[in-house]
């Protein structure tokens, strides 16, 4: 290494960089004073001296060269090497040296230049400063452990970023280093290599397919062999073929819908400086998309990952079907978009979404200057927390032969404070009003470009989606305790016979063999087809269903748990949207000391047309309407004035336009109905908003067509379910008296009573007039103002945008300082009434529910008053029923005083509102519920999400009876996912509810059709099903058994091979599956005795009494017919025998079926008749089971009608005596 140069030695080009390189100087080398005064020597001599870190931000090739080109050596470079040392993935020979690309990514080395100049920054700090060459020594000798050492903190860096623990920087249009997870969508719940491991291992899962596993490999043993293998495989292979099957069908469809989103193109722009405009519009696949990348999407198109918008604009065709140059070029700067969110959040609603005004200025090539902070992956769809800056220009590559002057030109000849503004960095926040997450649909006639933050399993929508809990139906869990009860019956029957024989078998095999042979012979008796024979009746019930033309649009989406629909003991309901309509209309306004409704809402009509007239004798007419204008009533007038005013700009709608058959028709769009039917309400009385986006709110005069308020939108506090309610900052600029100071802002708000009351100024009428607007049914707004001074908005605005640029508790921060400085001594302009009408047929449904034994519960968000008229007009609660409510209890002795009244009040509805519930449930859990599940009806008012679903699982738990929720709003979900039986109503909220159900309908009044027909026949079925098929496996038991101990106790097969796997399938499969389609009355008779559907509450279609009946049935009829057999043949054994106890035990179950079928259908009749003549026509082929000469003979046949005779007779008139003597209800309402 050569010795340290003089500073002045050398020509000016040459750089002594241990001099320029305040890294190398000790802040105690005497060089460093040296090195200073030479530098003040160069300046004053005009050379241009450049620091080490500003021939890195230049690029100069003389420190690293691009990739590719040959090393040259030098002094120069080798000063660079010993300062800066190896540079990682670079080959070093004698004629090559360290290499550096701008452009290039260095593979498998995940460090920057900066990262690393602080690396050697701390290293030569730490090291001696002995002597020149010892210091490049002793950095070079380090600097490949404390590069490995870096390496390994990047890759941790690597894995929690590809783990989602950490928020992520993302640099526009830039080639990420940090790996994140591909966009590929992927739905599939198998690959080609898992499917059937996994298959397996879930049929498998189930102990009676391990069961008869076992007994099919126990054939391949020689001395627990009893016929052919295929005997034991077959029904089993079959049951798997047909549960695997469906899994593969229902992948591979999976697979196909993944293939078609992952292959959607979409257009990517890519930054080139040799490219017009400085960016290329490439196209890639959805899968090919990543995070950094800017994306340009046109109105209908999908989002395939989550972004952040950064610039919309409006197409050409939208600009000019407008013809408004003013409202254009406004939304043009905005950049306002609408997007729908309906396959993500289900709310059919568009939704407003604006880029942040940083990046909405710049040009396309100026985006890449952009960087995005943004946080952890999160499932939250209605919230994000960002942060957007603007980084530098990048300044031309460094030439030692232009001087600064030329340097300045090249930046376009910008001055001293325009360069300063592009060397800071600019930052803004980020919220959910500037993104669009992934499966959302852009909606509105725009071109907007986002920049992508999360791909693949990262975006909101894959992190939000989460399996549904597995459901399992009631009937399904006793039939599981039947099946135990079978399997006991098994074991017991298979130790009995060989205790018979005192356990020494006479074929000399060891008595375990024996009872091990003997479970083998009497496996029938578990029915193996049972649970793919409910499964079928399931897959055609939902068919039922969702044909059934009295309830359109049902949609069964959880097929697994339609007899739940029949057991339902508990309706818990939403109110809002699903006993109403969700049509909202404001029906009365009040503003202290008058009220306006119906007729009157004229006079407010006039009131406005008069305060927003603009020209003399527009009001004339309706002034002298209005009489004389006395000081109250102008005070009247300001107050309606005031009130319009503030609900024609404290509001979240956005007018829009869209052509409809060649006609221009503008619609309102918002993410509540309550805010359209404001909007609606100030355009019918005179005051319509005509224009809105994130800065400007333009009103109109209906009467006029001008415009008189141009407001300026300041600072927007949107309406969330914790907050309940939304504010606005406004700068007014109008004709209006009172309102013509510019320099004074307005602040608006509007919210629910309960949290109102605390922020208006004290008043004396509040609480009255909400509660009287509740008692007639109406939801309550409470409006409210407050005069703002600039140097009031001065101090706010700063506290505020501080704490917007917050990452981590940012809602918290800005809630805090919009109360401290907003949200207190409002004065109180006015309250609205909205109604919500009843939804169609809501009465009589609930009355019809609740007489078929249902008790129905009803939670919701409104308060007191209003619940309690939407109960009584409903009738939730029956006419003249005492209501007895519990409200606004605090303390612990309070409840328990409550619940000490609440055990005299059986026959009472109970009213409770949030507060006390909470109460209650926290501290009085068991007692609560025990009291309330007996009651008749429940209203629970001013209920959140997490109380429905507490409420919902908490009544499961206690009583262990079927809950059925319904509801419509994403607010239900949770309720609805805790259910047993889960139901949403596709509402004007959207699809959230519907889709996270296990049934959507679109209106509430098919729950009576949906509960009392068709879940009372599904029930009905399945459990006439379930027995038929236990029954037809004990009895060909109870046959094996006789045959057994007529044999001495011998263990050998009585029905082989064909025998036994066509009883089990072709003989009697189609007939007894045929049984889900009887039913036992029409659809009018159901709903007209509604209570045959509270009989079903106690099971006994399906209960341990008809279980051992049927037991009792099947060992006599099995004895009959194997035991006469072989007493009128003549023979225990032999093909004569056999050939009239199989053709008796066929004949026997297809009678049993007809004779239980109670309306007979089409379809079963073809079963039954089909399935004889298939017997009959398959007998000749029998030849090696049956003595065909016998069979054609009188002697077979007279026998088998005598054996079959004496097995049905009997059951038969037991069965009509039943009926005669205690009749089921079904037939006492048919008058049978």
């Amino acid at each position: 290494m050569p010795p340290p140069r003089d500073a002045d030695s050398g020509s000016e080009d040459d750089l002594d960089l241990d001099e320029l390189d305040p890294i190398v100087q000790s802040p105690n080398d005497p060089r460093l004073n040296s090195s200073v005064d030479s530098a003040n020597r160069r300046t004053a001599n005009g050379s241009t001296n450049i620091p080490l870190q500003r021939l890195q931000k230049y690029g100069s090739s003389r420190l690293w060269r691009s990739r590719g080109r040959p090393g040259r050596a030098g002094d120069a470079d080798e000063d660079t090497e010993g300062l800066l040392g190896s540079w990682p993935g670079q080959a070093r020979g004698n004629n090559q040296l360290p290499q550096w690309s701008e452009s290039e990514d260095q593979p498998g080395w995940n460090v920057s230049r900066r990262k690393y100049q602080n690396l050697n920054r701390q290293n030569s700090i730490s090291q001696g400063r002995d002597t020149h060459s010892r210091r490049l020594s002793l950095r070079q000798s380090m600097q490949i452990s404390d590069f490995v050492r870096q390496e390994l903190a990047d890759m941790r860096e690597h894995d929690q970023e590809l783990n989602g623990h950490e928020s992520r920087e993302v640099e526009v249009g830039q080639s990420l280093k940090k790996r994140f997870p591909t966009n590929v969508v992927s739905n599939a719940k198998y690959t080609p290599w898992s499917f059937l491991p996994r298959t397996l291992y879930n049929e498998f899962s189930f102990f009676l397919n391990v069961y008869f596993l076992l007994v099919a490999l126990s054939q391949i043993l020689p001395f627990l062999r009893i016929g052919y293998m295929s005997t034991y495989i077959v029904p089993l292979a079959v049951v798997l073929t047909i549960s695997i099957g469906k899994e593969a069908v229902d992948d591979i469809v999976r697979r196909q819908r993944d293939a078609e989103a992952n292959s959607e193109l979409f257009t990517v722009l890519s930054f080139s400086d040799t490219a017009r405009d400085g960016v290329v519009e490439v196209q890639k696949k959805s899968r090919d998309i990543k995070v950094g990348h800017v994306l340009k999407l046109e109105k209908n198109q999908r989002v395939p990952a989550d972004v952040v918008i950064l610039q919309s604009r409006l197409t050409e065709l939208t600009i000019d079907a407008r013809g408004d140059g003013t409202d254009a070029s406004s939304s043009q700067a905005s950049g306002e978009t609408f997007i729908r969110t309906d396959q993500l959040d289900g709310e059919t609603d568009w939704k407003l979404r604006l880029p942040s005004p940083l990046s909405q200025s710049l040009t396309l090539k100026d985006l890449q200057r952009l960087k995005i902070t943004a946080g952890a992956p999160d499932k939250n769809v209605n919230e994000f927390v960002g942060t957007l800056e603007l980084q530098p220009r990048q300044a031309s590559a460094y030439d030692p032969h232009v001087l600064k002057e030329n340097l300045a030109d090249d930046n376009g000849g910008s001055s001293d404070l325009d360069r300063s503004a592009a060397d800071r960095v600019i930052s803004a926040p980020l919220t959910i009003d500037n993104t669009a997450w992934a499966n959302t649909v852009l909606a509105s006639s725009t071109t907007s470009y986002g920049a992508v933050i999360y791909t693949g399993r990262q975006t909101r929508s894959a992190l939000s989606t989460s399996p549904s809990r597995s459901k399992t139906g009631l009937l399904e869990y006793e039939i599981n305790n039947l099946t135990k009860i079978l399997c006991i019956m098994t074991l017991s029957l298979s130790v009995i016979l060989v205790a018979l024989e005192g356990f020494e078998p006479s074929n000399k095999k060891p008595w375990y063999v024996a009872i091990t042979i003997y479970l083998i012979l009497f496996s029938t008796i578990i029915p193996i087809s049972l649970r793919v024979n409910l499964d079928m009746g399931k897959t055609v019930y939902a068919y039922f269903i969702h044909q059934d033309k009295g309830i359109p649009g049902t949609v069964v989406r959880t097929s697994t748990i339609p007899e739940d629909l029949g057991r339902i003991e508990y309706l818990l309901s939403d109110k809002t949207g699903t006993l109403t309509q969700n049509e909202m209309q404001l029906r009365k306004i009040h503003v202290g000391t008058v009220a306006y409704a119906g007729e009157a809402m004229d006079e407010v009509a006039a009131y406005v047309e008069q305060a927003f007239a603009t020209g003399a004798g527009r009001h004339e007419s309706k002034a002298s309407e209005l009489g004389s204008n006395t000081k109250t009533r102008r005070e009247i007038g300001v107050r309606v004035r005031d009130l319009v005013l503030a609900l024609a700009l404290c509001h979240n709608v956005t007018p829009t336009t869209d052509e409809i058959g060649g006609e221009k028709v503008v619609s309102y769009q918002a993410s509540s109905p309550d805010e359209i039917a404001i909007v609606e309400f100030t355009e019918s009385v005179g005051l319509r908003v005509l224009q809105r986006d994130r800065e400007n709110i333009v009103l109109q005069s209906v009467s006029t067509g001008q415009i008189v308020v141009r407001a300026e939108i300041k600072d927007i506090f949107p309406f969330t379910s914790d907050s309940k309610r939304m504010g606005i900052v406004v700068s007014i600029a109008s004709e209006i008296p009172g309102l013509t100071n510019t320099d004074e802002l307005w602040f608006f708000q509007k919210g629910a009573d309960t949290v109102m009351t605390s922020i208006v100024a004290a008043n004396d009428w509040l609480d009255e007039e909400t509660a009287n607007m509740a008692r007639e049914g109406l939801r309550t707004l409470v409006v409210g103002r407050k005069r703002l001074s600039q140097q009031q908005y001065a101090d706010f605005s700063s506290e505020y945008t501080d704490a917007s640029l917050a990452l981590h508790d940012r809602d918290t921060g800005m809630a805090s300082v919009v109360k401290t400085y907003l949200e207190h001594d409002l004065e109180l302009l006015g309250v609205t009434g909205v109604e919500d009408r009843l939804q169609k047929d809501v009465k009589p449904s609930l009355e019809l529910l609740r007489n078929a034994g249902v008790k129905i519960w009803m939670l919701t968000g409104d308060k007191i008053e209003t619940a309690r008229c939407v109960a009584v007009s409903a009738r939730l609660v029956a006419r003249g029923q005492n209501i007895y409510t519990i409200a606004k209890l605090k303390a612990k002795q309070a409840a328990k005083d409550a619940l000490d009244v609440m055990r005299n009040q059986t026959e009472s509805a109970l009213l409770i509102d949030g507060d006390s519930l909470h109460l209650m449930l926290s501290q009085f859990r068991t007692e609560f519920i025990t009291i309330a599940v007996q009651l008749p009806a429940v209203i629970a008012c001013r209920c959140s999400p997490t109380q429905k679903a507490d409420v919902a699982q908490l009544i499961r738990q206690h009583t262990k009876k079927r809950v059925c929720c319904i509801g419509d709003g994403g607010n239900d979900v949770s309720m609805i996912q805790a259910a047993d039986v889960g139901i949403g109503i596709v509402g004007k909220e959207g699809r959230q509810a519907s889709l996270a159900a296990d049934f959507s309908i679109e209106q509430f009044c098919y729950l009576t059709k949906l509960l009392v027909w068709h879940g009372r026949n599904s029930y009905k079925r399945s459990a006439k099903l379930a027995q038929f098929i236990i029954h037809r496996g004990l009895i060909i038991s109870v046959c094996q058994t006789m045959y057994n101990i007529a044999g001495h106790f011998d263990p050998k097969g009585l029905f082989k091979d064909w025998l036994m796997v066509g009883y089990a399938t072709v003989y009697t499969m189609l007939p007894v599956f045929s049984l889900v389609l009887d039913t036992d009355v029409d659809e009018h008779l159901a709903n007209l005795y509604p209570e045959l559907y509270k009989e079903l509450k106690w099971g006994k279609s399906l209960s341990y009494k008809t279980f051992f009946t049927w037991v009792g049935v099947s060992v006599y009829q099995g004895v009959v017919i194997q035991g006469l057999s072989q007493l009128l043949v003549g023979e225990v054994d032999g093909p004569r025998m056999l050939s009239v106890s199989f053709t008796v035990l066929v004949l026997n179950e297809l009678i049993m079926v007809a004779v239980a079928v109670t309306t007979w259908h089409p379809i079963m009749i073809v079963c039954i008749v089909g399935t004889a003549c298939i017997y009959a026509a398959s007998v000749p082929f029998l030849g090696d089971y049956f003595d065909l000469s016998y069979v054609a003979s009188w002697s077979w046949a007279w026998r088998v009608v005598a054996v079959g005779s004496i097995s049905l007779v009997p059951v038969w008139g037991g069965k009509v005596a039943r009926r005669m003597w205690k009749p089921p209800n079904y037939r006492k309402v048919q008058g049978i």
